[in-house]
Formats: structure tokens, C-alpha cells, sequence
């Protein structure tokens, strides 16, 4: 299968730059997985598409502020650092750029030395293993020196950087937001739960797969990332006893599926645990445990697009964003919501 065939169409105007000031009024396509049926609706009204018994899994990581801008260590020279993966309590692998001028040794000064770093390492795509140094807290550090790590298409700051964070974040330690769950408001979670349907909370920290593109142009070649994730004994029981009871799985966003099928065994029963997953899910894929998605519209020829036309088909997938484009649906990170179901 080729990374072309995931292509499509989509004028630039399109892209939403800025999130709606009311996170539930974004509109929302409802596409049946079997059928290929399409409904235009607003996300409000994603509760008709649940019923008591249903699970809805939603990921709780938090979007740290992962970039950083110093100088490089005698010469100066601007460097941009993205934090991607803690690998101890200082050091992290992380995206440099310029790349070619971190080399081992190099040390960076962020903040006028509030925050020193040393590249300890070059590893796969050439990212950098950097151990920090400082006095006093990161995470307060960061939160000084950091910026929101924004997709590259949105082409300015957020007003409000807690608009790129879910109302349910917790758990910091991603550098891209779960974008599904933007959409979901603290009352709009508490009716679904007032229906019966059950809240199962994961964690999946996102990392570099969201900035990386798909090159090679068979799919089958392509390398994922590892990203840390958890599965709570609670999370693991409240979703199994869902299976078990007839009730479907929803995930909400692809970071969801990809938790909970990296955790499920071939019967589709979810194990609780943690660890690193690289799984690349692209059509041919049997799903153990997924009944339901809950995503944005994701951008051409991408691993989450793969990952969608693997759920549903791909020319169901296709016909729907075509049919998206055409009713001027807004697109990526703040844009529009899918439900697949």
C-alpha cells in the first residue's frame, strides 16, 4: 500500500488556525464504519451517538511546554530545542534544530543559564539525547522558559495555551495534544456520564510520530516512534467489564486506539501496564477492542489518516474528508470533529 494513496485535496484556507470559543460547538461528521453513512451534526450532540453501557476511553496525558530556544555555548548561535521523551528525571531526547550544530559535547544555555543542557547523544533520525542541569524545579523551569509546541501550520501563538490542552489533561509529558479531546467540555463529560456510559482514562504520552511525516512511499517501510503509555488496573477493569456486558469501546482521538490495542490481548481483553509502544496501525489491521472513534481531520498522507481508513476504509475515510472539504469543515489540531461508529 502507498503513502500516496492517503492523499486528498484540501484548500489552505481550511485549516483552522485558532480553537471556538465554545470547545463543544465545533461541528461534527458522523460516518458509520460499516455503512460509509455520513451526518452533519455539532459536537454537542456527540451523546446521541452513545448509549448506557458504552465506554468511552479518553487519554489523560498533559501537553508540557516542550520548546525551547537558547544559545549555543561559546559562539551563541541560536539553537531550537523540542523536549519529546524524558528518559530520567534530566535527560530527555529531544528535536534540534539547526541539528548539524549540536554535536556531542555541545552545551546550550536557555534563560540566561536558568537552564543549561549538554547533547550526550545522536540517535535514530538524529535526534539528540540532552541532559539538563539547573537549580530548583524543572517543571517550574519549563513552565519560564517554554513555549507550547504548536503543529507548524498554525502560524501564531495561542492567546490562551490552556485551549491546546484537554479539560481532562493530567499527566505531563507530550508534546502534541490528544487534539480529539479538545472538544469536550467538564459538563459535556459529566452528561455523557449521567447516560451510563463509563469513563475509562488512559495515558499516552504523543511524541515525535505527530511531527513526523510518512516518506517512504510504501506505508509497510515506515518507522514509528516509541511513545510511553499506562493502563490503570481501573481503566483496564472499567473497559473490559464494558466488552464483556455488550457495551462498545470508544475511543476518543487516535493516541486512545492505539493505547488501548497496544494493551489488549487477541481476544480484545485490555491488561493493565505500561510501557513504550511503537504499533503503526494502517489498513489490513484487525482490531481487538476499538467499536468507536472520536477524531479530528487529519492531514494527507499521514500515519493518523492510515490509522483512520484502517478503522472504517479507506474509501469510506476518503469519501467522508471530500465530503468535509465541500461543506468547508475545518481541519487539523483546531478544526472540526469525525465520529466513526
Amino acid at each position: 500500500m502507498k503513502t500516496s494513496d492517503f492523499d486528498y485535496y484540501l484548500p489552505e484556507e481550511l485549516i483552522a488556525q485558532d480553537p471556538l470559543e465554545d470547545r463543544t460547538s465545533s461541528r461534527l461528521l458522523k460516518l458509520g464504519r460499516q455503512t460509509g453513512d455520513i451526518e452533519h451534526t455539532i459536537f454537542k450532540n456527540v451523546k446521541k451517538y452513545l448509549k448506557k453501557g458504552d465506554v468511552l476511553v479518553i487519554n489523560d496525558t498533559k501537553v508540557i511546554p516542550a520548546r525551547l530556544y537558547g544559545q549555543r555555548e561559546g559562539s551563541g548561535g541560536k539553537i531550537e530545542v523540542l523536549l519529546l521523551k524524558r528518559l530520567s528525571d534530566n535527560s530527555w531526547e529531544t528535536l534540534v534544530r539547526p541539528g548539524r550544530k549540536a554535536h556531542i559535547g555541545q552545551n546550550i544555555v536557555f534563560g540566561n543559564g536558568l537552564l543549561k543542557g549538554c547533547v550526550k547523544d545522536i540517535i535514530d533520525e538524529g535526534n539528540r539525547i540532552i541532559q539538563f542541569s539547573y537549580d530548583g524545579i524543572f517543571e517550574e523551569i519549563l513552565d519560564k522558559l517554554g513555549q507550547m509546541p504548536l503543529p507548524p501550520y498554525i502560524t501564531h501563538e495561542l492567546k490562551d495555551k490552556n485551549r491546546y490542552q484537554t479539560v481532562y489533561a493530567k499527566y505531563d509529558g507530550s508534546a502534541a495534544a490528544p487534539t480529539a479531546g479538545l472538544h469536550f467540555t467538564n459538563n459535556l463529560m459529566e452528561e455523557i456520564e449521567t447516560m451510563g456510559v463509563k469513563i475509562a482514562r488512559v495515558t499516552l504520552h504523543v511524541g515525535l510520530g505527530t511531527f513526523r511525516p510518512v516518506k517512504a512511499e510504501n506505508i509497510a517501510e515506515h518507522h514509528m516512534h516509541t511513545e510511553f503509555y499506562r493502563v490503570s488496573k481501573e481503566a483496564a477493569d472499567i473497559i473490559n467489564t464494558a466488552r464483556d456486558n455488550g457495551g462498545r469501546v470508544v475511543c476518543v482521538g487516535t493516541t486512545s486506539v492505539r493505547t488501548v490495542e497496544s494493551s489488549s490481548d487477541n481476544d480484545g481483553h485490555v491488561k493493565a501496564g505500561e510501557g513504550d509502544t511503537d504499533i503503526f496501525i494502517y489498513p489490513g489491521y484487525t482490531f481487538k477492542a476499538v467499536d468507536g472513534l472520536i477524531t479530528n481531520f487529519h492531514l494527507p498522507k499521514s500515519t493518523l489518516l492510515m490509522l483512520v481508513s484502517a478503522f472504517a476504509g479507506k474509501e469510506n475515510v476518503l469519501k467522508a474528508y471530500t465530503e468535509a472539504v465541500n461543506e468547508r469543515y475545518r481541519f487539523f489540531s483546531f478544526g472540526d470533529a469525525m465520529i466513526i461508529i
